[in-house]
C-alpha cells in the first residue's frame, strides 16, 4: 500500500488538536496497558492496520503479553482479561459501533461499576479519539511501519 498524503502537512491545525487529545489521554488515570488494548480493539473493528501496528508495539513495550494481544479480537472468548478490562473493551466496542444500537445500559453500568464516572468518561474519550485517528489514517493510507 502506498501512502496518499501526509495529512499533517496538508492540515496541521486539526492534526495538532488530535495530538493534544492524545497528550490528554496519556494523563488519564486508566492503566496504560488498558489504554493500548482499547486503542488496538477499536482499530481492529475499524480495520486500521497503521493503528493496530502502532498500538500493538506500544503495548508490547509496556510489557503486554503476545497471548493477550493475539486473543484481543475475541477477548470475550478467552480467560485472559479481567472483569474490568472486559467492561472497558465492551464499552469501547459499543462506542465504536454506535450506529448499531448505541451503548447499552448494561455495558454502561458495568463500566461505571469498575471505573467510576471519570474512568468511564476517559474510556469513552479513548475510544472516540482512536476512532478519529482511524478515520484519519485509513483514507490517506498511513502505512504501518512507514508513516
Amino acid at each position: 500500500m502506498k501512502s496518499r498524503m501526509n495529512i499533517n502537512e496538508a492540515e496541521p491545525r486539526i492534526y495538532k488538536a488530535m495530538l493534544i487529545a492524545d497528550k490528554q489521554i496519556k494523563e488519564f488515570d486508566i492503566n496504560a496497558m488498558l489504554k493500548e488494548l482499547i486503542k488496538i480493539r477499536v482499530s481492529q473493528i475499524n480495520g486500521c492496520g497503521y493503528c493496530i501496528d502502532y498500538h500493538s508495539n506500544d503495548a508490547l513495550a509496556l510489557g503486554e503479553s503476545t497471548q493477550r494481544l493475539l486473543a484481543l479480537s475475541a477477548w470475550w472468548e478467552t480467560p485472559f482479561y479481567s472483569d474490568g478490562e472486559r467492561a472497558a473493551l465492551k464499552l469501547a466496542e459499543e462506542v465504536t459501533r454506535i450506529y448499531g444500537h448505541g451503548v447499552s445500559d448494561e455495558t454502561y453500568e458495568q463500566a461505571l461499576k469498575h471505573f467510576g464516572k471519570q474512568g468511564l468518561a476517559q474510556i469513552i474519550f479513548i475510544a472516540i479519539t482512536t476512532n478519529s485517528w482511524n478515520r484519519i489514517a485509513i483514507p490517506v493510507h498511513m502505512v504501518a511501519g512507514v508513516d
